[in-house]
C-alpha cells in the first residue's frame, strides 16, 4: 500500500514563495513529485502539512483554491495505488508518478474537449466542432485559461460558471448551451470509464426556453424590399440576402453560402441541408434570378455572391459575411421601422409564419418553425410534397408584388 505525504520546501531568498511537493512512498522508497503551487511560508501549517487560509490575507481565495487541488492531487495518487494494488501487479512510486503525469497530460478537460473536435472536424462535422470550439473558448476564459482535471468539475464549479455567464448578460437559451455542450463531453469522459459521474451539472440549467417569435407579418418584409438602398452597397447587400433567404423559402444563410451553381439545374436546386445532411429541392423563381441579376456572375463554383472565392477558408468567408450582413440589417430595421433585432434567421422564420398565416396546412410547414426544436420542425420537412411547398411558395411571392 502507498502513502503520500505532501511537504513544503522555502524559497532560498527570504520571504518569497516556496514550493509544494509530494512524497510518493511506497515498500521504503521515497520519490518526490513536484507540484506547480506555490505558497508564502506564512501560508503553511508544517504541522498539519497542509497550506494555512488566514483571514486577513488578500490571497485568501488563491491558497484555499490551491488547498483544494492538492486535496485533489492526494486523492488521484492515493486511487492510482488502490488500482494498482487491486489487479495484483507489482509496481514502483515511480510507477505511481507516471501514471499521474499521464493523467495530467491526456485527462485534463481543456485537452479531452480539444481532442473531441479535432475528431470531429475529421469527421466533417465542422459546424460541430465549431460550437464545441465556441464552449470551450467560453469555459477557458471562466477559468483564466487554467486547465482543470475531468474528475475534478463539480457541482460548484458549474454553478460558478453558470454564474459568471449570467453576468455577462448571457440568456437563459445561450447558458444552456455552452453547459450542455459541457456535460456532452463530460459524458463522453464518464462512458469511456475515464471518470466516476459525479453529476456535476445536476444543478445548472441545461434546458430550452421558448423563444420569443421574431417572425415579421408580410407588410413588413414588403416594406424592406421595396426600400430604396441605392445610396449603400453594403446595405443594399444585406437586405437582399435577407430577402433572397426569405424567397427560398426561409432558407438557413450557410447552406445559401455553400450552394453551387451546379446546384442549380432545369429551373430547380438541389442542395443538402449541412445541419441535417437532408435534401430538399426549391424551384427557382423569376424574383430569385433577379436579386441574382443585380451582382457579377461570381467568379467561383458557389451560386451566390458571399463566398468568391474558391480555395480560401470558405467557412471563414462565410461567418464573415453573416456577421456584416447581420450588422448592417440592423441599419436596415431601423430604416423601415422594425422593432425587433432584424438578423438572417429572421427570413427563415417569417417565411413560416406567413405559410402559416396563408392557410399552408401544418404537414408542409410546421407551426412556422414554433417547435422547441428544429429537428422537431425536420420531421414534418422530411416528409413533404416538394410540389405543393413551391406552390405554397409561389404563393407568398406573389403576395410581395
Amino acid at each position: 500500500m502507498a502513502s503520500v505525504k505532501v511537504k513544503f520546501r522555502s524559497s532560498v531568498i527570504a520571504d518569497r514563495k516556496g514550493t509544494i511537493y509530494y512524497q510518493v512512498i511506497h515498500e521504503r522508497t521515497v520519490r518526490q513529485l513536484m507540484s506547480a503551487y506555490r505558497v508564502f511560508p506564512f501560508e503553511w501549517d508544517d504541522r498539519r502539512s497542509a497550506v494555512s487560509v488566514t483571514g486577513n490575507s488578500d490571497r485568501r481565495h488563491v491558497v484555499k483554491t490551491i488547498g483544494e487541488r492538492i486535496r485533489m492531487d492526494v486523492e488521484r495518487l492515493m486511487k492510482i495505488g488502490r488500482k494498482f494494488d487491486a489487479c495484483g501487479c507489482t509496481y514502483t512510486a515511480d510507477d505511481i508518478i507516471n501514471e499521474f503525469n499521464r493523467y495530467n497530460t491526456e485527462c485534463s478537460f481543456f485537452n479531452f474537449m480539444h481532442s473531441i473536435i479535432v475528431r470531429l472536424r475529421q469527421n466533417g462535422k465542422l459546424r460541430t466542432s465549431e460550437t464545441y470550439t465556441a464552449a470551450l473558448n467560453s469555459y477557458r476564459k471562466f477559468r483564466c485559461n487554467e486547465d482543470i482535471m475531468l474528475d475534478s468539475l463539480t457541482s460548484e464549479e458549474m454553478e460558478s460558471y453558470e454564474a459568471w455567464l449570467r453576468h455577462r448578460g448571457l440568456t437563459p437559451n445561450t447558458i444552456s448551451f455552452y453547459t450542455r455542450i459541457l456535460r456532452a463531453v463530460y459524458n463522453r469522459a464518464v462512458d469511456g470509464n475515464i471518470i466516476e459521474n459525479r453529476r456535476p451539472f445536476r444543478h445548472v440549467y441545461t434546458g430550452v426556453d421558448k423563444t420569443v417569435k421574431r417572425a415579421l407579418p408580410l407588410a413588413v418584409i414588403r416594406r424592406i424590399k421595396n426600400l430604396d438602398l441605392s445610396f449603400s452597397p453594403a446595405l443594399d447587400y444585406a437586405r437582399d440576402m435577407f430577402i433572397l433567404s426569405f424567397y427560398l423559402r426561409g432558407m438557413s444563410f450557410i447552406d445559401m453560402a455553400f450552394l453551387k451553381k451546379k446546384d442549380l439545374s432545369s429551373g430547380y436546386i438541389v442542395y443538402r441541408r449541412r445541419k441535417t445532411g437532408q435534401q430538399l429541392i426549391v424551384a427557382w423563381t423569376k424574383e430569385m434570378q433577379g436579386v441574382l441579376n443585380k451582382y457579377p456572375v461570381n467568379s467561383s463554383n458557389y451560386l451566390l455572391p458571399i463566398i468568391k472565392n474558391s480555395g480560401t477558408n470558405e467557412r471563414y468567408s462565410y461567418r464573415n459575411a453573416a456577421y456584416n450582413i447581420n450588422h448592417n440589417l440592423k441599419t436596415v430595421a431601423k430604416m423601415a421601422g422594425v422593432g425587433i433585432p432584424l438578423t438572417l434567421y429572421v427570413a427563415r422564420h417569417s417565411w413560416a409564419s406567413v405559410a402559416k398565416m396563408k392557410g399552408i396546412p401544418l404537414s408542409v410547414i410546421s407551426e412556422g418553425m414554433g417547435h422547441d426544436s428544429e429537428a422537431t420542425t425536420q420531421i414534418y420537412l422530411a416528409s413533404l410534397d416538394t410540389v405543393a411547398v413551391d406552390r405554397a411558395n409561389s404563393l407568398i411571392l406573389r403576395s410581395l408584388d
